[in-house]
């Protein structure tokens, strides 16, 4: 007897056969009653053992419905409804969910419920549909597998809402925000329009099934979608049920269009229309029609419908919706039964509409023709006939329309992988087919979708029930099978037997006498018997029924036939074929087609369906499936109503109870041994485990164990973790405390012994220091002891001796003397009050006093250097003529009609409000724009020394001094000319100091060193003589200009306007500084300031004439000027002379002890000459202008090839300069030496007789007085004499003899000198030494001229010029030789580069001998010659074969055979002697060791060699692949990629890296960008091609004869080395390959590029920037990176990353605030300065905020004091200022004057504040304000209706901001957890705000999308860091 208690749950008998729960209730009077869940009472009078009670699980139900205590159908169906009650529609069945509609919305699918269920565990939360979405996703990214989503349920249960839900989540979760995300999206809206329509069980009834699958990368990211489409119902565009509607396309296109639209297209209202109003059905409540039509539009956009696409669209909906309105009258035509079209507007509009005849069109709806055995006949059609071929005709318009916009979405949304054929994507597929439908009246539409869903039932029982016991079976795992509802029969039924119902159908549909009459006797005469199937009652009724696995099911089998067949008449396509409706045509393409080649087409409705539905089922078989099962608690479609029989109904037949028993019981999670053993041995106790041990067979699992197991790995993962840090912070804080132990007792020994050897030193120091300075005092004392005594006792003998007279006579002489020097200073100020009238010579005059009087030849003040003393001569030097004309400048310029007017350039060019013309103020800002803060003061500075130049600014009082003192003062205080300070400069009135502190100033200086730094300064100085009424102002100014001119040349922006203004200057000026100016521009610009000798130039505008000594003792006079070169100066000395072989003559300049040479190329004489002053300057011997320089013009080179009795003029100067070099010490050589060379001398100067008096003048001027002091001049003599008498030869080959003589013996004193430091290289004794060359060779010496290496040119084989990148990057020569590879570098590294390579090519085009590079076997053709590698060629030059096209001919010297030589095969040797065996052996040994290669590497990885080599490919045998080879092969190298046909022709790379190296051709000129791509593209994209572009590169890399080949190979390999790592086999081969490579300059950095990759990974080809910078031989990137604030700084960036884009695509790098977070202005004065104010200020100016005009007024004073500081007189340009100062849309709310007088009183209120203040307080005075921070965004709109078509959207940290832009009020702000998706296009930007379900959508048209998708992404990844900052989140599953 079951005792109850009040308030107790049990189970009641229901009376329908499944007990109701009912809860025990205790009346007033004591007795019990039960009261049910539907609230009824019942009394206790049941018998006792029908009441049962409830499981404690059963009362407030379950998440999981395996977990329930009752589990049988009461259980179930009352956990389902004690959730619905609850408002929870999710419930899980295992892994199943079901969804019980609520018919209402609900708070569940909001973007923070998205980011709760993503990454979470099925069964962690409760049950979403979103866990089910997570789940098909962790799972496919888990296990690479597809997966599936089988949402089935009945009409109504919410199918089509769920697959959406899903859909959107994945969206959501991929996390890209991409465009192609939201076109996926947007099918939906389409799709539903098109083919969802409402019916009596659903609002939103899909009526077409459809399968959605969307592609994934292997990073989960969506890359598109592919959509199918299963039978849509057609029949539902004719006719609707009562209470039903057409589809929805049509209502929201009648509510939606504009009434312009409607117009065109003849629509109304949708009443008026047949085909809309037959189900009485016109409004649909809860859907508003017109905002779906927007929708709609919307949609179609992003989905690429074009205006037409959708204009074509409407047109032929609308021709439905007319055709709906044709009627038809019967009538008799030859006895039959005919029709005729009713006369109607409707008719023609549609004909129009349908662009075809209307007298076509109504002979095809009212005649049908056929063929007869002979000829075609026209039948006529009954009015009944004809409306059934117009609604056919209907039919098939919309059906086609449908499949061609599916097809057309796919086109959008589904790309094939470019990625090649094996690139394979995993996919989810959502299945939302229609669900099961039993009404009052099913047709055929209702078979086929309950035929769909046995198929889809099939699977589930399938899956969850047939295979899982099968495995179970199998596995011999002990279970008892459970029982559940198998649909086999019915399957059998519809479609598995033979003459099956779908067979019979299909069959009787073939036959053209078949009706639906003889189709059902059949169907009933077959399956008569089968339990399944019901016939029809007797032979009138035309229904038939099936027992469906979810009830019964009657169906009319009228109209079966007509339906199954699905076919147009003959005459309807013919009609479609005349129509010129383009988008008609092409829906109905294929019948056209079919049509035109007489093809029919056979395959029925039906037929085509099983196919479609076929190919469904296989594909979702190799899915991992999921299932969601929905369900309807009402047909009433109303929320919280739970209809108890039809829930249990669908219970019943979607198997629930059965799975949940076999989810509870089974084992449905299965893994292999090694995957059980990989996941969860974290859970072992030990380490240890027998790998030995395996299962071949998968190890089941419950899903309660899953979870279980999944949990505790989960725990235990996160301990060990723990334990790991633990350790390793431990270990930290161990090791940091013993180093700081360490630390500190070293810092305390180091810290004692500084105070004791402080100590020691500070007393020792200071007892010096006091010793001395007693010394000192004692030495002061005495002195002024003895002066104050001397001053004493002369003062007393001058008073006894001087008599009263004579002190009366000097007072009297004191006193005249002052009167007159007062009458001296009245008439001097008198002058000054009165100035006269002053001539340009005097002026000038005044200006130059400073300067000698006399101009001379330049280079003969004071003593010559040492050693040249000789060769000065006592000569009268003409003085020049100073003629100064007396023109004075012209001061009127009116030259704005010329084509370079300085007035034009200064219009374009200047800033603010800067004119072109005179003024003597202070510029505000420079003339020409600079970015630098810094260039700007710079400028700025210029311009007031220029002003105090040109006397245009007043002079501070002069110190009373002498001028000279006072220059001579400043000359000799200034220590550094080039960076000295503006200090003094006040004090200076005479041009030369003025000039010298004018160029020396640090701004000047920084001035001619920035952009546009050097036109600064002109266009100042123009400025300054345009309009200039001052003469003297004037013509200081062009004097100005002319010395300029002969210092730096302008850019080529002012050159032109610059020569304009000079033809227009005054005529004593003009033609000088126009031959300075192309001087200077030819010649480039100088290093040095102006000398003196200048100064003397500016002054006379006549050359300078300077001496240049010859070794002959003569002295030749020039004309200089300030651009002029050493080349011009030898060059006219040359010819001056007459000399021919002019090659080695340079230009040397004498400075006291110091000669150096000036060379024969670029280097300008006046800079030489400067430095020489400034020596003088510094040694304070002489002044500036008196330094004693010399030039000389001497032999410095020879060539190799050098020929005395070429040229005997230079032979003699030469032989003089030997000469003198013997006598003064300059050439040092043996005893013997000096002894031939005086006896030759000996013999040119006296010939062959003899005397002892002038041998005795030889020995005198030939040999060293050191040496005469070693042995006695009468030894040398009897010497000199003696070698004397055996000179017989003529004097110009006794001068040859001595030339060459010092030639051979003295190379090292005839060379050129570079100071290096090797940077990489052969080891030497020293890193830094000097390299001397000369014709013999280069010489390698330290300071004290040893010897560190000698290498003949024989032993050079290359040298190449590049950079050597350090902290600062200088040049450097890389020096290829025999003996190693030397990277020298060197300030003047161009230049010893060209040198060597000069004296390299002189060598190999006079040499005749080669060495062979390879063995050329052609003993078959004596044309050509034979030789092995490194055999000596001797080549004759006889003019037989032309080396420009590659041969020579040749003798080889081993086998004496001669013949034609290939230049590719022999290297020619620089030397005109025969080389030696060591140079000849050199190749062979330098192979021997030569770096490592890959040839080990190939012998095991590469394939065999085969024919496409050449003759020689399989002589040279498989090690040669590794070689270099100039002939691209023609398959990949690995023998791995060769029988791999995807990606052997992907790698054609080989040909594009020998064209980079430079082993190939080009035909035409090509990008290196391009090259590198095509290397490199395709092996980005796959792995296995990437050891083969190593092996590649390396390849070609090893044995190339070419170092500049081998040059470009080195760049790819550090490009390489920068984008993927090789695979492990290859990585130790190339880290071989690079270490035994320490000399190469990259290959270091592609090390360790390398080694940093091996833990990065890979990324895309090199970008442009990288490309070129390893171009210029530069490892590192250097970005200018901008500010807001206008500033630009440049910063390196190493290893840079930069994809995407256009390689050329030009870039900025910008710095700037992007998110406003926690911007509080005045906390942070640098980020207020440089980012806040400058960012928000345009902002402002453009009037993005509402604001009123008192703040306004007070922003503008505070920007018009940013603008002006204090400068109060620019108050007037306050109107001119407004646009800077105001807003832009409210500049005219006021007058300009009104806004003057505002901005003026707010001006002068903020009184007292600097720049940065004001700027401060702007920012105060608009941070309050709700659009601060924002950033703005003008879109267009068209979503939504009640918002203009502009708005402006602002998003900041408070969310996203829509604003009308007129009025500047909010429209709305949407937080960001509002925002559910958004995602951009190129011309589109779409938001989504709510939910997942109703959420409302905008799209907007802009360029922008893209920053405001990555804007928004910025802010909620921000907020969503912070929230998992602070969220706490407990994994553990169990309590710790």
């Amino acid at each position: 007897m079951v005792m109850l208690r009040k308030g107790e749950w049990v189970w009641m008998d229901s009376g329908t056969g499944v007990p109701i729960g009912a809860r025990v209730k205790v009346t007033d009077t004591g007795h019990q009653l039960l009261v049910d869940d539907e609230g009824k009472e019942h009394k206790l009078s049941q018998k006792e053992d029908s009441i049962r009670v409830m499981h404690p699980t059963s009362v407030e139900g379950v998440d999981d419905m395996i977990r329930l205590g009752d589990l049988n159908e009461a259980g179930l169906l009352r956990n389902l409804l004690v959730r619905h009650r609850q408002g929870i529609i999710y419930t899980y069945t295992g892994s199943v969910l079901v969804a019980v509609n609520p018919y209402q919305e609900l708070p569940l699918y909001t973007a923070d419920q998205v980011r709760l269920y993503h990454g979470r565990r099925l069964g962690e939360l409760p049950p979403h549909v979103f866990a089910i979405a997570d789940t098909c996703y962790f799972n496919m990214r888990r296990h690479n597998r597809d997966q599936c989503c089988i949402i089935s349920g009945e009409s109504g249960a919410g199918k089509t809402e769920s697959t959406k839900l899903v859909l959107q989540f994945l969206a959501a979760v991929s996390g890209q925000h991409s465009w192609i995300e939201q076109q996926i999206l947007e099918a939906n809206p389409i799709l539903e329009a098109f083919g969802n329509a409402k019916t009596i069980r659903n609002d939103n009834s899909s009526r077409f099934g459809k399968y959605v699958e969307i592609f994934f990368n292997k990073d989960g990211v969506i890359e598109g979608a592919r959509l199918e489409q299963y039978l849509l119902e057609k029949s539902r565009v004719c006719h609707q049920a009562m209470e039903e509607r057409n589809y929805h396309i049509f209502y929201c296109m009648l509510t939606g269009m504009t009434t312009e639209q409607k117009k065109n297209l003849c629509l109304g209202d949708a009443s008026e229309f047949n085909y809309l109003k037959r189900g009485d059905c016109i409004v649909c409540d809860g859907r508003d029609d017109a905002k779906d039509y927007t929708r709609i539009r919307t949609a179609l956009k992003i989905l690429t419908f074009t205006e037409t696409h959708c204009w074509e669209i409407l047109k032929l909906l609308a021709a439905l919706l007319h055709l709906g309105n044709v009627s038809f009258e019967a009538s008799i035509l030859d006895n039959m039964e005919s029709s005729d079209v009713s006369s109607s507007d409707h008719f023609t509009i549609a004909a129009k509409l349908l662009e075809v005849q209307p007298a076509s069109l109504g002979v095809s709806l009212t005649y049908r023709s056929f063929m007869t055995n002979r000829e075609r006949v026209s039948k006529p059609l009954s009015s009944e006939q004809a409306a059934d071929c117009r609604d056919a005709f209907v039919k098939a318009i919309y059906g086609k329309l449908f499949i061609w916009i599916v097809g057309r979405i796919n086109s959008v949304i589904h790309k094939t992988p470019t990625n090649g054929p094996k690139y394979v994507q995993n996919s989810i597929g959502l299945l939302d087919i229609f669900g099961f439908e039993n009404f009052a009246s099913n047709s055929f539409e209702q078979l086929c979708i309950n035929f769909a869903n046995e198929q889809l039932q099939q699977f589930f029982v399938r899956h969850v029930f047939k295979l899982e016991q099968e495995e179970y079976t199998k596995e011999d795992i002990v279970w008892k099978n459970i029982t559940f509802n198998d649909n086999t029969q019915t399957l059998d039924l519809l479609v598995g037997k033979p003459l099956n119902v779908l067979a019979l159908i299909d069959e009787e549909s073939h036959f053209p006498k078949g009706t639906d009459v003889t189709m059902l006797n059949k169907m009933n005469q077959v399956h008569a018997k089968c339990n399944i199937y019901i016939p029809s009652k007797n032979t009138h009724d035309m229904e038939f029924g099936i027992r469906h696995f979810a009830g019964v099911v009657y169906y009319d089998s009228r109209g079966f036939l007509e339906k199954n067949r699905d076919t147009l008449s003959s005459d309807i396509i013919k009609l479609i074929d005349t129509t010129t409706n383009k988008l008609l045509r092409q829906i109905f393409e294929t019948q056209l087609s079919a049509n035109t080649d007489g093809r029919k087409q056979v395959s029925t409705l039906s037929g085509q369906f099983r196919q479609s539905l076929d190919s469904l089922m296989k594909a979702l078989s190799i899915c991992q499936p999921h299932f969601i099962r929905c369900f309807k608690p009402n047909d009433n479609k109303k929320s919280m109503c739970f209809d108890r029989d039809l829930c249990i109904r669908q219970l019943r037949y979607s198997g629930m109870i059965d799975t949940i028993r076999i989810r509870k019981l089974g084992y449905p999670i299965r893994h292999t041994f090694k995957q059980f053993l990989q996941r969860y041995r974290v859970l072992l106790k030990t380490t240890v485990y027998e790998s030995s041990v395996t299962c071949l067979h998968p190890l089941p699992i419950q899903d309660a164990h899953d979870s279980l197991l999944e949990w505790e790995r989960e725990r235990e993962l996160n301990r060990k973790a723990l334990i790991i840090q633990r350790l390793q912070h431990g270990f930290q804080r161990l090791q940091s405390t013993i180093r700081g132990r360490l630390s500190r007792l070293h810092y305390l020994k180091e810290l004692a012994a500084a105070v004791t050897l402080q100590s020691q030193v500070r007393g020792y120091l200071a007892r010096k220091s006091y010793k001395s300075k007693r010394e000192a005092v004692t030495v002061l004392q005495a002195h002024t002891r003895g002066m104050l005594a001397r001053k004493t006792t002369n003062k007393m003998r001058t008073d006894a001796f001087l008599s009263a007279q004579e002190r009366e006579a000097r007072e009297q002489t004191a006193a005249e003397l002052q009167r007159r020097l007062e009458e001296v200073l009245n008439q001097s100020q008198q002058a000054a009050a009165e100035p006269e009238p002053v001539s340009e010579q005097e002026m000038v005059e005044t200006m130059f006093e400073f300067l000698p009087h006399k101009v001379s030849v330049g280079g003969r003040e004071g003593p010559a250097p040492e050693g040249f003393e000789d060769l000065e001569r006592t000569r009268t030097i003409p003085e020049v003529t100073e003629e100064i004309p007396v023109e004075l400048p012209v001061v009127e310029y009116d030259d704005e009609d010329e084509e370079f007017s300085f007035i034009k350039f200064s219009a374009l060019h200047f800033q603010g409000s800067a004119t072109h013309s005179h003024i003597t103020q202070r510029l505000r800002q420079p003339l020409l724009h600079h970015e630098d803060e810094g260039d700007t003061l710079a400028c700025l500075t210029v311009w007031w020394i220029i002003l105090r130049f040109m006397g245009d600014i007043a002079e501070p009082k002069q110190i009373n001094q002498e001028p000279s003192t006072i220059i001579q003062k400043n000359l000799g205080q200034r220590q550094n000319r080039r960076l000295s300070n503006l200090v003094g400069l006040d004090q200076v009135l005479n041009i030369r100091p003025y000039w010298d502190l004018t160029l020396h100033s640090t701004k000047f200086n920084r001035t001619l060193f920035i952009p546009y730094g050097q036109d600064e300064i002109y266009c100042q100085i123009i400025k300054q003589l345009v309009n200039n009424k001052n003469q003297k102002s004037s013509l200081r100014g062009w004097v100005l200009l002319s010395i300029c001119l002969g210092i730096f040349p302008p850019t080529e922006l002012l050159i032109q306007y610059l020569e304009s203004f000079l033809r227009r200057g005054p005529s004593s000026y003009c033609p000088y500084c126009a031959e300075r100016l192309r001087r200077i521009v030819a010649n480039g610009e100088r290093g040095e300031l102006p000398c003196w000798i200048e100064l003397q130039a500016v002054k006379t505008k006549k050359p300078t004439q300077v001496s240049v000594a010859l070794m002959d003792g003569l002295s030749v006079s020039l004309p200089v000027d300030s651009a002029c070169t050493s080349a011009e100066v030898c060059q006219a000395l040359a010819k001056k002379v007459n000399i021919k072989d002019t090659y080695g003559f340079s230009l040397y300049i004498g400075f006291y002890e110091k000669v150096w040479s000036l060379g024969s190329g670029g280097k300008h004489v006046m800079d030489a000459i400067s430095q020489c002053e400034q020596e003088a300057e510094g040694r304070t011997i002489l002044e500036e202008q008196h330094a004693s320089w010399r030039l000389y013009f001497r032999k410095e080179l020879f060539t190799p090839w050098h020929d005395s009795s070429i040229d005997a003029v230079s032979t003699d100067l030469i032989y003089r300069q030997v000469i003198r070099g013997l006598k003064s010490g300059e050439y040092h050589s043996e005893k013997d030496d000096f002894v031939q060379l005086a006896a030759m001398y000996y013999y040119v100067t006296f010939g062959s007789t003899n005397s002892v008096e002038s041998a005795k003048n030889v020995v005198g001027e030939c040999i060293t007085t050191e040496l005469i002091e070693t042995k006695s001049q009468g030894k040398w003599i009897q010497l000199v004499t003696a070698a004397h008498t055996q000179v017989l030869r003529s004097t110009d080959s006794v001068k040859g003899d001595v030339v060459d003589y010092a030639r051979q013996k003295w190379p090292i004193f005839f060379s050129k000198f570079y100071e290096v430091t090797q940077m990489s290289g052969p080891p030497l004794s020293k890193s830094n030494f000097i390299v001397a060359i000369n014709w013999n060779g280069i010489s390698f010496q330290d300071e004290k001229e040893k010897k560190l290496l000698e290498l003949p040119y024989p032993e050079v084989t290359g040298v190449n010029k590049s950079r050597y990148e350090q902290a600062i990057p200088s040049q450097s020569v890389s020096l290829a030789t025999l003996r190693g590879q030397f990277l020298l570098q060197s300030v003047e590294a161009g230049e010893m580069a060209d040198l060597i390579q000069w004296y390299l090519e002189g060598l190999r085009e006079r040499s005749v001998y080669a060495v062979a590079l390879q063995d050329i076997n052609r003993q078959d053709d004596p044309t050509f010659l034979s030789y092995k590698r490194g055999d000596m060629l001797v080549i004759l030059k006889d003019g037989e074969y032309s080396s420009d096209r590659g041969w020579i001919k040749g003798t080889n010297e081993r086998t004496g055979n001669t013949g034609a030589v290939s230049t590719d095969t022999v290297l020619v040797l620089p030397t005109l002697d025969k080389p030696s065996d060591t140079t000849l052996n050199a190749p062979a040994r330098e192979e021997a060791v030569s770096p490592v290669s890959l040839k080990e590497f190939a012998y095991d990885y590469f394939r065999q060699p085969g024919k496409e080599g050449g003759r020689g490919a399989q002589a040279r045998g498989r090690e040669k692949l590794w070689a270099a080879s100039k002939e691209p092969i023609k398959q990949p190298l690995l023998k791995s990629l060769v029988g791999n046909t995807d990606l052997s022709h992907l790698a054609s790379f080989p040909s594009p890296i020998l064209k980079y190296m430079g082993d190939y051709p080009i035909k035409q000129v090509r990008q290196p960008i391009e090259l590198t791509d095509q290397i490199f593209g395709a092996a980005t994209q796959h792995v296995p091609l990437q050891d083969e572009v190593y092996c590649q590169i390396m390849r070609q890399m090893t044995s190339n004869n070419s170092r500049y080949v081998v040059d470009y190979g080195w760049q790819l390999l550090w490009l390489c080395t920068g984008l993927f790592p090789p695979s492990q086999i290859l990585l130790r081969y190339t880290q071989r390959f690079l270490e035994s490579r320490p000399r190469e300059p990259l290959a270091a950095d592609c090390l360790q590029r390398l080694q940093m990759l091996v833990r990065w990974g890979s990324k895309l080809p090199p970008h442009q920037v990288e490309v070129d910078a390893i171009q210029q031989d530069s490892n590192q990137i250097f970005h200018k990176v901008h500010f807001p604030n206008d500033r630009a700084e440049v910063d390196r960036l190493m290893n840079i990353c930069v994809s995407g884009g256009p390689a050329t695509m030009p870039y900025l790098v910008i710095f700037m605030r992007k998110l406003w977070f926690n911007v509080t202005p005045g906390r942070d004065l640098t980020a207020d300065l440089t980012f806040h104010f400058p960012q928000e200020l345009p902002k402002y100016l453009r009037g993005y905020h509402k604001c009123t005009k008192e703040e306004m007024t007070s922003l503008a004073g505070l920007l018009f004091r940013v603008k002006v500081d204090t400068d109060r007189s620019q108050f007037v340009m306050i109107p001119r200022m407004l646009k800077e100062l105001v807003p832009a849309d409210e500049m005219k709310t006021m007058s300009p004057e009104d806004w003057k007088k505002h901005i003026i009183a707010s001006y002068n209120k903020q009184a007292g504040i600097t720049l940065d203040e004001a700027k401060v307080a702007f920012l105060k005075g608009i941070c309050h304000w709700p659009t601060f921070g924002c950033a703005f965004f003008e879109v267009k709109q068209t979503s939504e209706p009640s918002y203009p078509s502009i708005i402006q959207i602002a998003i900041s940290k408070q969310g996203v901001n829509f604003i009308n832009p007129k009025t500047k009020e909010f429209l709305v702000m949407h937080p960001f957890n509002r925002i559910t998706n958004w995602s951009s296009g190129s011309t589109y930007f779409h938001i989504t705000i709510g939910n997942l379900v109703k959420g409302n959508t905008l799209l907007c048209e802009t360029s922008l999308g893209y920053k405001m998708d990555d804007l928004l992404s910025s802010y909620v990844n921000m907020y969503e860091m912070q929230r998992q900052a602070v969220r706490p989140r407990n994994n553990s599953m169990f309590p710790t």
